[in-house]
């Protein structure tokens, strides 16, 4: 048992290490790609970040991709596009995948990339942060005083950038796989899509609007009692966050009081921690939370190849 232990993870070992590899090297092509992308993503722990680079090696079969984990991070945005213009791109793609592109993260990352003239304020505060592999929200060290990370990075090639997730089919899609795989008595069952959410009143209604048609959708292709969906708001200050806390809770007790079944699907690209706030937020109630995340999932490959696709032609 010892030995095939010890097999599994020198297994293991060499498949990272291949992944890694690939993540940074990509493929080889008979010619000069056309394009390249750059696959922006938040960063969490190791099995969040594996779950990307395994979303990316699957494209770089196609197209050259890097990834730039991290909150606005130019540093790492830099690195991904200096690594693809030595690729041999003439044109670069960059694909959020992110929840929502309603967020400052976003606008911060537009602005970096050379699609927005002015700096959102919020890009000071990404600006102090460490960006890590696990994209960290800790200060930043050790930088070196010539590099400003509140400045557009340079591209010798164009670069443009597509939407998030936001209300994407395919998103809804796979929300309706995550209940099924939970769902035993759909007639009786309430589905509740909880996402993370923003720390601002504004953008959370542009949240709510795409979750609104994400669940839209759920409801359309199934046969469950009713679909709700809410954000969690971790980010923002009380009383907000508390506020959102009771209204999740007041779903899913009202749902527990009409005797039906709580399924709690996470709109969430991985799982990582900010499931285990929702399950804190929701103790001493009754529910079965799906089994993980969008990730892993082939359709968010297909979804990257859309969001390229939508874009490569244009100038």
């Amino acid at each position: 048992m010892w030995i095939q232990i010890k097999t599994a993870a020198a297994f293991a070992f060499v498949a990272l290490l291949a992944l890694a590899t690939a993540s940074q090297e990509g493929v080889r092509y008979n010619s000069d790609p056309p394009f390249g992308v750059v696959l922006l993503a938040h960063g969490g722990k190791t099995n969040w970040n594996d779950e990307v680079l395994k979303l990316a090696a699957a494209v770089d079969k196609e197209v050259p991709v890097e990834v730039a984990f991290g909150m606005a991070s130019k540093r790492n945005i830099q690195q991904a596009v200096d690594k693809l213009a030595a690729r041999g791109v003439k044109k670069i793609i960059a694909v959020p995948l992110f929840i929502s592109s309603h967020s400052s993260v976003i606008t911060s990352t537009e602005y970096l990339l050379g699609q927005r003239d002015s700096a959102p304020r919020e890009l000071a505060v990404f600006a102090k942060m460490s960006h890590g592999s696990d994209g960290g929200h800790g200060a930043s060290h050790g930088s070196e005083n010539s590099f400003d990370p509140t400045t557009p990075v340079k591209s010798s090639v164009p670069i443009r950038i597509s939407p998030a997730l936001n209300a994407h089919e395919l998103v809804g899609e796979i929300l309706l796989s995550r209940a099924v795989d939970i769902s035993r008595k759909p007639e009786n069952e309430v589905v509740v899509i909880v996402a993370h959410g923003p720390v601002g009143d504004e953008e959370n209604g542009r949240w709510l609007a795409d979750m609104r048609v994400l669940a839209d959708m759920v409801r359309s292709k199934s046969k469950f009692k009713r679909i709700e969906y809410l954000t969690v708001r971790d980010d923002a200050p009380e009383p907000v966050r508390s506020k959102a806390a009771a209204e999740l809770r007041a779903v899913v007790r009202h749902a527990m009081d009409e005797n039906s079944n709580v399924l709690i699907v996470p709109l969430l690209l991985a799982y990582g921690g900010i499931e285990e706030g929702i399950k804190k937020r929701l103790e001493g109630l009754t529910y079965t939370m799906s089994k993980q995340a969008l990730l892993p999932d082939e359709r968010l490959v297909q979804w990257v190849r859309l969001s390229v696709k939508s874009l490569k032609d244009k100038k």
